[in-house]
């Protein structure tokens, strides 16, 4: 059996090993592909499991390539995959569950230290002579942010959302949630409304999919009921945020803060009005990437495939 990665290099740029899977069919990775349906449907050829992290798999694709019965997302969102079209097709398509949530959750704490501590900003001044001109044994850039007694926000409470929750706790933060689903096993959390969400917190840090209904929901209507110089942390999806009305909030001081690992469009364009905002930190959709998650992922996949080969199927969107 053919097997296919559309775009491997950001999974293993070359420090695991494609062993596992080429144990299991005869395997091609390309390390990317150019963004149209040709070079898809070339790469795909007549390969019958195709592999992909962020490589579209459109209706175009997917009808016109008839050998083509599983995919795999290498990856928990799917909204690369034309999931209809799919269905039409009677593909299987599976996703990887929980690979990253550990990692993330540190990513986001790193984002949101840097917001409050500037470490970076302090050691670029240090290295660039400040301190040995320095008239006084210590100097700060910014004010420093003592998070003890800060209350968070977290939108969306799966995993993710769960593990932030920990450390948040041991910070000796305060933690508000919104999320569809409340739940009454949980110590030290309280569930509140969006609005009463916004209204409360001095972090707000999204942990939601990405949907019709939540697009944008961090635009200026929402953000006017935000308490003046919120920090904001985003892990989750660029989508979630106008990113005009986010810069436009930054640069008047309304949000005191921005750390973002996610951007709207991937890679990030040069028009993009965050890219000159002030306070905001951004990172290169790393916060998934630790080694440890991305062996976990790799793995995880592995065993999908190997359980579909079997006739039972596990992680299966459809």
């Amino acid at each position: 059996m053919k097997f296919v990665v559309l775009d491997g290099y950001t999974l293993n740029p070359g420090d695991l090993s494609w062993e596992n899977l080429e144990a299991l069919g005869q395997l091609k990775v390309y390390d990317r592909l150019p963004r149209d349906n040709a070079a898809v449907l070339n790469a795909v050829g007549d390969a019958e499991v195709v592999f992909t992290n962020k490589t579209v798999l459109s209706k175009k694709v997917i009808e016109n390539a008839p050998h083509l019965k599983y995919i795999g997302v290498l990856a928990t969102g799917y909204n690369v995959v034309d999931i209809e079209a799919a269905k039409a097709r009677k593909i299987v398509v599976t996703n990887v569950p929980g690979y990253s949530t550990e990692s993330v959750a540190q990513m986001t704490f790193a984002l949101l230290l840097e917001l409050t501590n500037k470490v970076g900003t302090h050691c670029i001044s240090v290295r660039s002579g400040d301190w040995v001109r320095s008239k006084d044994f210590c100097y700060w850039l910014s004010p420093l942010t003592e998070l003890s007694e800060k209350t968070i926000g977290i939108i969306g409470y799966g995993q993710i959302g769960r593990a932030v929750t920990r450390i948040a706790i041991a910070f000796g933060m305060k933690v508000v949630v919104y999320n569809r689903t409340k739940y009454n096993d949980t110590e030290n959390v309280q569930f509140v409304s969006l609005d009463e969400l916004f209204g409360q917190a001095d972090v707000i840090s999204l942990h939601c999919p990405l949907t019709p209904q939540n697009e944008r929901l961090i635009r200026k209507e929402n953000i006017m009921k935000m308490k003046p110089g919120v920090l904001l942390i985003n892990t989750a999806r660029g989508g979630l945020i106008d990113e005009n009305d986010l810069g436009a909030a930054l640069n008047s001081g309304k949000v005191g803060g921005a750390a973002l690992d996610v951007v709207s469009e991937e890679p990030m364009q040069s028009g993009n009005p965050l890219l000159n905002a002030k306070n905001c930190i951004i990172t290169p959709h790393i916060a998934w990437a630790a080694k440890a998650s991305r062996e976990r992922l790799l793995e995880i996949a592995v065993n999908n495939i190997a359980a579909y080969l079997k006739g039972e199927p596990v992680n299966r969107i459809i």
